[in-house]
């Protein structure tokens, strides 16, 4: 399965940021990274709505070329409006043209959601108990100061994976996520994955 986050710039309300180097927050709708789903979605819908139908709240048209790129649009617009304190993240399945969605249970949302979905598309809900303005802040403790982690771990990588989780690529993953576990406190930390990430250079 190909697997990718969907990301665009990062605000309080955004769709979730795709892994992105040295901790710098920063994400356009171009940015992936490829990620594994890891829970049974709660709920699952299919698309009914005529392919190319889908208009954003000002009027206007989506212009993406496939059902599914259609679909996203309007998700990205219900995610940063009047649903995104329930918003988590999302990954698209574009072998599948299915739409994985992580979010804090709510009828509302989904409904909205699957009632815009272009035929073809299938949506996948996936249960959270966060939502991605929360995640974005624990993030921000952790990178916000990249310097307090010298002589302890290297902190190579931090972002969002789509899922509901931080990922964390660091030079010994060992050593750093003790530390970080600790640092974020236990209610918190099971958000983390701390990995092994290359050192990055400049080209």
């Amino acid at each position: 399965m190909r697997g990718r986050t969907h990301a665009r710039t990062s605000t309080a309300a955004s769709i979730t940021a795709a892994i992105v180097a040295l901790g710098a927050l920063q994400g356009s709708a171009a940015d992936t990274q490829n990620v594994e789903l890891t829970s049974t979605p709660s709920k699952t819908c299919h698309g009914t709505r005529p392919t190319g139908s889908l208009t954003d709240p000002t009027g206007e048209g989506i212009p993406e070329e496939t059902p599914t790129d259609r679909t996203l649009g309007y998700v990205d617009n219900l995610t940063a409006g009047r649903h995104s304190a329930i918003f988590t993240g999302l990954v698209l399945d574009e072998d599948a043209k299915a739409i994985d969605i992580y979010r804090i249970p709510s009828a509302p949302f989904d409904t909205a959601v699957c009632a815009t979905a272009e035929k073809g598309v299938t949506v996948r809900f996936h249960d959270r108990d966060i939502n991605e303005k929360d995640l974005t802040a624990l993030l921000d403790l952790i990178t916000e100061d990249m310097n307090r982690w010298d002589g302890t771990f290297n902190l190579r990588e931090a972002g969002l994976d789509g899922t509901g989780h931080i990922t964390i690529g660091v030079d010994d993953p060992g050593t750093a996520e003790p530390i970080l576990r600790k640092a974020l406190g236990e209610r918190n930390a099971k958000y983390l994955r701390v990995e092994y990430a290359p050192q990055a250079y400049l080209q």
